[in-house]
């Protein structure tokens, strides 16, 4: 947020200078609000650049999650064992474990590269720069529910139908939202003073991964240590979306109000850290 002072440049008119704000500087809600319209633009924006002159268009973004599955039902799913510890079809365990890690491990890696990719509009006009790492995490919410698609897809081939906890699928992706723009924004912010962020950002999300219960079932974690399961956010997001997308399994509502709480406070300490170091953006970018 910058500040505005009125300086004199005649007895008939005024100008406005722009000056960075000092102190712990609060997200201003109006001015995201009266700037909504280019957060769409820039989600758009964002959708068209990464299907421009590609052989496959969007279908890279059923692509990824498909292979991905296969990957982890051969090797892990026959090869590990991990069948056995799973109710019904592995393919489909992973499946819906990775529909929404891939929607975040995406959002994280477009969203920690997005102000360095947009320099020249960074550095050239004023607006509200909170909304570049958030274009593209909204942008991974299309490749999310192209995805999707697929899911009914895999339901009807094992012979299975979705049961009344679907409806709560709209209860699990705000959270999940919350998580991939909160770590966004905090990456994209320190992307643009530390150039380590961009290589260190992929083996972040790989750890995370395997730190996330989406090759595993929860069950596999120790119940002593299941607290510290949830604490990483995306633990209980990935057990419930799974939950509510396969009929074999349950949801554990105390899980996601958990990882919510998390999910919550990751997005007000990117927010926050983001805007603080804002106001160097354009010096150092």
């Amino acid at each position: 947020m910058l500040a505005h002072e009125n300086a004199p440049m005649s007895d008939a008119s005024t100008r406005t200078v722009l000056t960075p704000s000092r102190g712990l500087i609060p997200l201003d809600i109006r001015e995201l609000v009266a700037h909504r319209e280019l957060l769409w633009f820039l989600t758009w924006r964002d959708i068209k650049v990464r299907y421009k002159q590609t052989l496959l268009g969007v279908l890279w973004a059923v692509l990824q999650p498909l292979a991905t599955m296969v990957v982890f039902t051969v090797f892990f799913g026959r090869l590990a064992g991990m069948q056995s510890d799973v109710q019904g079809p592995y393919a489909l365990f992973a499946y819906t474990g990775l529909l929404v890690w891939l929607f975040f491990a995406n959002s994280v890696v477009n969203a920690s590269q997005s102000l360095v990719a947009n320099t020249n509009l960074v550095t050239k006009v004023y607006f509200p720069r909170l909304f570049v790492p958030l274009a593209a995490t909204f942008a991974a919410l299309v490749d999310y529910a192209i995805a999707l698609v697929l899911l009914f897809a895999i339901i009807l081939f094992y012979g299975v139908a979705p049961d009344l906890e679907f409806l709560a699928l709209p209860l699990v992706l705000p959270v999940a939202f919350l998580a991939a723009s909160g770590v966004g924004m905090l990456l994209a912010a320190l992307n643009v003073e530390y150039r380590d962020v961009r290589h260190a950002t992929p083996f972040l999300i790989q750890l995370w991964l395997f730190l996330t219960p989406v090759i595993y079932p929860v069950t596999l974690v120790p119940e002593k240590w299941s607290w510290l399961l949830f604490l990483n956010p995306m633990s209980g997001i990935v057990h419930v979306h799974r939950a509510v997308l396969d009929p074999n399994t349950h949801a554990d509502w105390g899980a996601l109000a958990i990882s919510f709480a998390v999910s919550a406070v990751i997005f007000l300490v990117g927010a926050f850290t983001f805007k603080r170091m804002e106001r160097s953006f354009a010096d150092v970018i």
